[in-house]
C-alpha cells in the first residue's frame, strides 16, 4: 500500500489528467467550429490520450490497494485568441504537467517508494513527447 502522501498526490494527478482531457476537447471545439478539421482531430486525439493518462493512475492506485477519490474537475477555458495562442497554451499547460509528474517521482525518491518511481518514469518519458510534440 502506497503512503497517504502518495496516494493523494496520485489522486491529484488523476484529476489533473482528467482536466488536461477536458481542456483539450474544449480546444478541439472550439478549433471545429473555425473549421480547422485537422487541428480539432489532433487535440481530440489529445483528450484521449490524457483521459488514458488518469486511468493509467487510477490502475496503479488500484492495484496498490489503495484509495481512488475522484475530485471535481474544473471547468477548462473555452475561448481562445487564434491557434497560436491555442498551441502556446498547450505548451505551457504540458510544462505544468511535466513539473506536477517530477513532483511525483521527487516525492517517490524522498519515500524510497521504488515502485511508484517505476510507475511514474513512463509519464516523464510521456511528457518529454507531449511537450516535444507541441513545441516543434
Amino acid at each position: 500500500m502506497l503512503s497517504n502522501t502518495m496516494n493523494e498526490i496520485l489522486n491529484e494527478q488523476i484529476n489533473k489528467e482528467f482536466y488536461s482531457g477536458y481542456l483539450y476537447l474544449s480546444m478541439s471545439a472550439h478549433l471545429k467550429e473555425l473549421g480547422l478539421n485537422g487541428f480539432a482531430s489532433w487535440t481530440r486525439l489529445q483528450a484521449k490520450e490524457e483521459v488514458e493518462h488518469g486511468l493509467k493512475i487510477f490502475d496503479y492506485l488500484i492495484d496498490c490497494n489503495s484509495f481512488v477519490t475522484l475530485k471535481q474537475i474544473r471547468t477548462p477555458e473555452f475561448e481562445f485568441k487564434g491557434i497560436s495562442s491555442i498551441f502556446n497554451h498547450i505548451y505551457e499547460h504540458e510544462k505544468c504537467i511535466t513539473r506536477a509528474i517530477m513532483e511525483i517521482a521527487k516525492k517517490a525518491e524522498e519515500e524510497s517508494d521504488r515502485t511508484t518511481l517505476n510507475f511514474i518514469d513512463w509519464f516523464i518519458a510521456e511528457q518529454i513527447e507531449e511537450e516535444e510534440a507541441v513545441n516543434n
